[in-house]
C-alpha cells in the first residue's frame, strides 16, 4: 500500500511547480533583504530631495543643466533638472544594481540546485526573478521622483516656468507635463534592466554581467555624442532619456517621444526574452558554471544589434536622415523661444503688455560663415532675432551665440543689446530677477521634415 503510494505520487511531485506568486514574494524578498538595496532605496529617497532644496536656495544655479537656471524660481524646475541629470548614467547604473545581479547572486552563493528543487520550473524561477526585479526597479524609480519633487516643491513652491520654447507652464499644467516625463523614461530604464538581465544570466559569477547596462550605456552616449545621422541617434535606447524634452514644447514634438518609447519597449522584450532562452537551457547540475561570453555575444548582443539596425532602416525610411539639425529649424526654434521669453521679460518689467503674434519674431542664422553648410551641430552658430513691437515702426535686434548638441538641444546666449539680452539679471518693481533673455535652452525637432534653405540674409 505504501509503496503503490509512493510510486504514484512521485511523478506528480516532479511535475508540480511552485505557485508563481508565492516564487516571486520570495525573490522580493531577498532582494529588499540585501542591505546595498536598502542604501540604494534610502539614497533615491533623500538625495533628489536634498539636491533642489539645497540648490534651489544659491545664488549661484547651475546653468548648463536643462532646467538648471529656473531651479530658484519654481520647485518644478528642480524635479526636471535631476531628471536631465539622472537620464545619462545613474539609472542604467540602478537596473545593473538590481536586475544585474538578480541571477548572478545565486551563482555566487552555490544555491541554484536547492532553488530548482524546491521550485521545480526554471520558467517559474525566471518569472519570478524578473518581475521580483522590475518591481525594486520601479520602487527606486518612483523615489527619486517623489523626492525630487518634494524637495523642489517645499523649498521653492509651485510656480510657472518657461516650457524649452518658451512658452509659460503654469502649475497644473506642469505637473502633468513633469509626471509625463518622468514616465516617458521608464521604457528605457526598462530596457537596461532587461540587458541587465541578460548580462546576469549569461554570465554568472562574472562582475561583467553586473556592469553590462552601465558599458553599455557608456558606449551608447559615445555614440549620441558623435553626429551620426537621426536614424541611428533615435534607434538607441538611450533616445528615450532625451525624449521628454518634446513634452516641454508647444505644439508637443510627439515624434521622438513615440519612437522613444517604441525603441525602448522593443528593447525590454527581446532583451528579457533572450535572457529568458538563455536561462531555460541552462544545466543547473554544474556547480562551476561561469557563464559564456560568446553565448552572450551571439545570444544577445548581436540581436540586440540586429533590432538597432532594423529600427534605424525604419526610420530612414519615414525620411529622417541626415543630422536632423538645419537652418530652417534653428531659426523657427530661436524666434519661437525668443518671442515666448520675451513677453516674459515684458510682464516682468511691467512694460506694455505684447503678445507673441504682435512682435512677428524672426531669426535669421548662419554656421561657421558663408563657406560652411548651415547644417549639424556646433558652436559656431550666429543668430540675428529681430521684431517689431506694436504702435512703433522701428525695428529691434538681438545677437545670439547658439551652442547646438548633435542631440537637439541648443544653448542660447545673448550677445547685447545690453537692455535686452546683455546681463543675466533685469531690475523688476519687485526687486531683481534671472533675465530670461539672456541664456536659454531650446530644443529642436529631429524628425521634423526639412523644409528648404531659403536664401541667406546678413543684418
Amino acid at each position: 500500500m505504501t509503496t503503490a503510494f509512493r510510486t504514484a505520487a512521485t511523478p506528480q511531485s516532479r511535475t508540480t511547480a511552485a505557485p508563481l506568486g508565492r516564487v516571486y514574494r520570495f525573490e522580493l524578498v531577498k532582494l529588499l533583504s540585501q542591505w546595498r538595496l536598502r542604501l540604494v532605496l534610502l539614497a533615491c529617497l533623500a538625495a533628489p530631495a536634498l539636491y533642489t532644496a539645497v540648490v534651489s536656495r544659491q545664488t549661484s544655479l547651475p546653468a548648463d543643466a536643462l532646467y538648471g537656471r529656473w531651479m530658484g524660481q519654481s520647485g518644478w524646475a528642480g524635479s526636471l533638472a535631476v531628471l536631465a541629470f539622472m537620464g545619462t548614467l545613474v539609472l542604467p547604473l540602478l537596473t545593473a544594481l538590481v536586475a544585474g545581479d538578480v541571477f548572478a547572486v545565486e551563482d555566487r552563493l552555490g544555491t541554484w540546485r536547492q532553488l530548482m528543487v524546491a521550485v521545480r520550473s526554471a520558467r517559474v524561477v525566471f518569472v519570478a526573478k524578473a518581475l521580483a526585479a522590475l518591481t525594486v526597479i520601479a520602487a527606486l524609480l518612483a523615489a527619486i521622483v517623489a523626492s525630487s519633487v518634494a524637495g523642489g516643491l517645499l523649498s521653492v513652491g509651485s510656480h510657472a516656468v518657461p516650457g524649452i520654447d518658451g512658452h509659460l507652464l503654469q502649475s497644473g499644467e506642469l505637473a502633468r507635463t513633469v509626471l509625463l516625463a518622468w514616465l516617458t523614461v521608464v521604457p528605457a530604464t526598462l530596457a537596461f534592466g532587461a540587458v541587465g538581465l541578460l548580462g546576469s544570466v549569461a554570465l554568472g559569477r562574472s562582475p561583467l554581467g553586473l556592469l553590462l547596462p552601465v558599458v553599455l550605456a557608456l558606449v551608447l552616449q559615445g555614440v549620441a555624442l558623435l553626429p551620426v545621422p537621426v536614424a541611428v541617434r533615435l534607434a538607441l535606447p538611450v533616445n528615450g532619456f532625451l525624449a521628454y524634452r518634446g513634452l516641454l514644447t508647444e505644439p508637443v514634438q510627439a515624434g521622438p517621444v513615440w519612437v522613444g518609447l517604441v525603441v525602448g519597449l522593443s528593447w525590454t522584450v527581446l532583451a528579457t526574452y533572450l535572457a529568458f532562452r538563455i536561462f531555460v537551457r541552462r544545466d543547473f547540475t554544474d556547480l562551476a558554471h561561469d557563464g559564456s561570453g560568446r553565448r552572450l555575444v551571439l545570444g544577445g548582443l548581436v540581436p540586440l544589434l540586429v533590432l538597432s539596425v532594423l529600427t534605424t532602416g525604419v526610420l530612414s525610411a519615414t525620411g529622417a536622415t541626415g543630422s536632423g539639425i538645419e537652418r530652417t529649424k534653428v531659426e523657427a526654434g530661436l524666434a519661437t523661444s525668443f518671442s515666448h521669453l520675451y513677453v516674459l521679460q515684458t510682464d516682468q518689467l511691467s512694460r506694455p503688455a505684447v503678445t507673441v503674434d504682435q512682435l512677428e519674431a524672426t531669426a535669421s542664422c548662419d554656421k561657421g560663415g558663408d563657406r560652411v553648410e548651415d547644417t549639424g551641430p556646433g558652436s559656431d552658430w550666429r543668430c540675428v532675432v529681430t521684431w517689431t513691437l506694436p504702435g512703433s515702426s522701428a525695428t529691434g535686434s538681438a545677437i545670439y551665440q547658439l551652442d547646438v548638441l548633435a542631440d537637439g538641444k541648443y544653448v542660447a546666449d545673448g550677445d547685447g543689446p545690453k537692455e535686452v539680452n546683455g546681463f543675466f539679471q533685469v531690475r523688476t518693481p519687485t526687486g531683481d530677477a534671472p533675465n530670461p533673455l539672456w541664456q536659454f535652452d531650446g530644443s529642436l525637432d529631429l524628425l521634423a521634415q526639412r523644409t528648404p534653405d531659403p536664401p541667406r540674409t546678413y543684418p
